[in-house]
């Protein structure tokens, strides 16, 4: 079974290197580069399962974004990514910078997938 990942980071470099870690496990990947293009890209593609988010962004940070997100589709899963914020609402964190296997592992114990 294929899952659909939005990530979402506003450095596009980062937003790069994410995209092909998970391509690479094999997740079909969408992404957006701040909250607004992200809620748009949920409404357009309900294939998204798993969504991937920055918490430190210009406008609409990662908390907010996933808020919304979850509010319109509360089956999605959300995993949060930061450098610097402390996790918050319980939903599941990695901290900047992680390596493939750290990703690998956290979509395993967060999503059931991977």
């Amino acid at each position: 079974m294929n899952h659909t990942v939005l990530v979402v980071d506003d450095e596009p470099a980062v937003l790069d290197v994410i995209i092909g870690m998970l391509e690479d496990l094999g997740y079909e990947v969408i992404s957006a580069q701040n909250g607004p293009e992200a809620l748009d890209r949920l409404r357009q593609n309900l294939e998204i399962s798993i969504l991937i988010t920055d918490i430190n962004m210009p406008g609409m940070d990662g908390h907010e974004l996933a808020e919304l997100a979850k509010r319109n589709r509360p089956e999605l899963k959300v995993l949060q990514l930061s450098g610097r914020e402390p996790r918050r609402g319980g939903l599941p964190m990695i901290r900047k910078p992680f390596s493939f296997e750290e990703l690998a592992d956290v979509m395993q114990r967060t999503t059931g997938v991977c």
